[in-house]
C-alpha cells in the first residue's frame, strides 16, 4: 500500500490518465491518492470520476482532495507533479509578446520565451515543495511532468533535494511512427536513444540485427512520408539521426527552421503540431472554452481502461515489486553522455527496480547530435539559474542564447521584450525585483561623427599598408 501525492491534480488530462494506470496495477491495490490543488470544485470531480471507477471495477483505492499542500506531501511514497502556474492567461502572454517581435512559436513550452518564462513562473512553487518534502517525505521518488522538462529538471537539482526523474512520452510516441515508417511491428524493434528531453537521438534502430536506418531514410526522401516530419525528416536527413519530437517542437529548437516567412513556408506549413504558429495556445484556449459549461468527467463511463504508454505507473510497479522497467529519464548527467555537460539534464535509457532509478552509460553522443543538444543546455543552464535566484539579467541572457530567439531578434530586441514579459507576468514571478530591469536604448550616431582617436595595433597597421600597395 502507497501514498501517491499528485501536486496539480486538476489536470484533466495527465490526472485522469494516471489514476486509471495506476488503478489498473496490481501492486497498487491498497492505495491512497492525494489529488492536490488549489481550486477544490476541480479536484472534487476528479475525485467523483475516480470514484466512479473504484466502485464500478471493484478497485481497492481511496482518493482525497486537498488544498493542503503538506497534508498531500505527509509521508507520501510517491509525488507526481503536474502542475501549472498562470494558466492560459500567462500562457498567452508567453507566445503573444514574442510573436510581436517576429518569434514564431508553436508549442512555447520548452524553450525560448514561452519555455523559460513558464519556468520562471514554476521554480518558486518547485522549491517550496523541495523544502516541505525535506520535513514531510523525504524518502519520497518524484515523477516530474512539469515542462519545460529539461531546465525543471535542473532547477530541481540545483535547489531542492528531491530524488526525481523527469518524465515525457516523446520516445514512446516516436516508437509507434518509426515501426509505422520502417514496417517493422514496434515490439521487435531494438533501439537505443539519448540526449536531452525534446532532443533525444535514435542512436540504434535495428531489426533480428538488422539497421533499419536505411529504410526510414529511403521512405523520408518521399514526399508522403516528408510531409509528415518535414523538420524532424529533414534533420535526420541532414544529420543522419532520427529524434524524439514532432515537427511543431522541433522547429523551436534550432535556429533554421522558424526564423522567417520564407522558413515557414517551407518547414511549418502543415496545420496545429505540424509547425502552425500558436497552435498549442489555439488547442488550449479551445479546449477551455468547450468544457467551460461541460463537465467531460460526467460522460465518462466509469470503466478501468487498459494501462497507457506514459512511464509514471511502470516506474511505481518496479520499485514496488522489483520487476525490472527500462524507460527514458530525464536525470542529471552523471558522466552517462561524455560529450554533454555534467551539470545538465539529459535523457538517458534508466532501470527502474526495487533498488531505485539506475541510469545507462551512452558514452560520446556523434558531435553533430551534441551540438544541437549543447545549443539548447547553454541556454536552459542560465534559464535554470536565473529561475532559482531571481537574476533579471540571466534571464534575458537565457532567452537571448535560445537559438531560435537568436537568429530572428538583436538584442536590444530581445531585451525589450524580455522586459516586456516580465511586465506582463509579474503577478507569477515573486523571486525578481522588475526594479533590476535594464533599459537600454539605441545609440544614434549624428551625421558626420568623428571617432575618437584610439592607439593603433602595430599588426592592423601592416596589414593595412600591405593592402594598400597591394602586395
Amino acid at each position: 500500500m502507497s501514498k501517491v501525492a499528485i501536486i496539480g491534480a486538476g489536470s484533466l488530462v495527465f490526472t485522469k490518465q494516471f489514476l486509471n494506470d495506476m488503478f489498473g496495477t496490481p501492486c497498487m491495490a491498497g492505495s491512497t491518492y492525494y489529488l492536490m490543488g488549489p481550486t477544490m470544485w476541480k479536484l472534487e470531480k476528479m475525485k467523483v470520476y475516480a470514484d466512479q471507477i473504484i466502485e464500478k471495477n471493484n478497485v481497492d483505492a481511496q482518493i482525497v482532495c486537498t488544498t493542503d499542500r503538506r497534508e498531500a506531501l505527509k509521508d507520501a511514497d510517491f509525488v507526481v507533479m503536474v502542475f501549472y502556474i498562470g494558466g492560459n492567461r500567462a500562457f498567452g502572454y508567453d507566445v503573444e509578446i514574442p510573436l510581436k517581435y517576429g518569434i514564431s512559436q508553436c508549442i512555447g513550452d520548452s524553450m525560448g520565451p514561452g519555455g523559460f518564462f513558464s519556468l520562471l513562473r514554476q521554480v518558486p512553487i518547485m522549491l517550496e515543495i523541495g523544502k516541505e518534502m525535506d520535513e514531510l517525505c523525504p524518502d519520497a521518488l518524484v515523477l516530474n511532468y512539469v515542462n519545460p522538462m529539461g531546465a525543471m529538471c535542473t532547477a530541481i537539482e540545483r535547489g531542492t533535494n528531491m530524488n526525481a526523474v523527469g518524465l515525457c512520452h516523446g520516445v514512446q510516441t516516436t516508437m509507434d511512427l518509426i515501426a509505422a515508417y520502417t514496417g517493422v511491428p514496434k515490439d521487435e524493434i531494438d533501439y537505443v536513444n539519448a540526449g536531452i528531453n525534446h532532443m533525444d537521438w535514435f542512436l540504434k534502430l535495428e531489426h533480428n540485427g538488422k539497421d533499419l536506418y536505411p529504410i526510414l531514410k529511403a521512405n523520408m526522401e518521399k514526399p508522403e512520408y516528408y510531409k509528415n516530419e518535414k523538420v524532424r525528416g529533414e534533420v535526420m536527413r541532414q544529420c543522419g539521426y532520427f529524434m524524439t519530437e514532432s515537427t511543431g517542437h522541433l522547429s523551436e529548437y534550432l535556429p533554421w527552421f522558424r526564423k522567417n516567412k520564407e522558413a515557414l513556408d517551407l518547414y511549418c506549413d502543415e496545420p496545429m503540431f505540424g509547425g502552425e504558429t500558436g497552435a498549442y495556445l489555439k488547442f488550449k484556449r479551445m479546449i477551455q472554452e468547450k468544457f467551460k459549461n461541460t463537465d467531460v468527467l460526467s460522460i465518462e463511463s466509469g470503466e478501468l481502461e487498459p494501462r497507457s504508454k506514459e512511464y509514471c505507473s511502470y516506474i511505481m510497479e518496479a520499485i514496488i515489486t522489483g520487476k525490472p522497467f527500462k524507460f527514458s529519464g530525464n536525470v542529471p548527467n552523471r558522466g552517462y553522455i561524455t560529450n554533454l555537460p555534467a551539470n545538465a539534464t539529459v535523457e538517458v535509457p534508466v532501470y527502474a527496480d526495487k533498488e531505485g532509478l539506475h541510469p545507462t552509460f551512452i558514452g560520446d553522443l556523434p558531435r553533430q547530435c551534441a551540438a544541437m543538444n549543447m545549443s539548447n543546455l547553454t541556454a536552459q543552464d542560465l534559464a535554470a539559474q536565473a529561475a532559482i535566484t531571481g537574476d533579471v539579467e540571466l534571464a534575458f541572457w537565457a532567452v537571448a542564447m535560445d537559438p531560435l530567439t537568436s537568429a530572428v531578434c538583436t538584442l536590444k530586441e530581445i531585451r525589450d521584450m524580455v522586459n516586456e514579459m516580465f511586465e506582463a507576468e509579474k503577478e507569477w514571478l515573486p523571486q525578481f525585483n522588475l526594479d533590476d530591469l535594464r533599459k537600454l536604448d539605441t545609440i544614434v550616431i549624428p551625421e558626420g561623427t568623428v571617432p575618437v582617436d584610439v592607439p593603433e595595433d602595430p599588426a592592423l597597421a601592416i596589414n593595412h599598408r600591405y593592402s594598400v600597395l597591394g602586395q
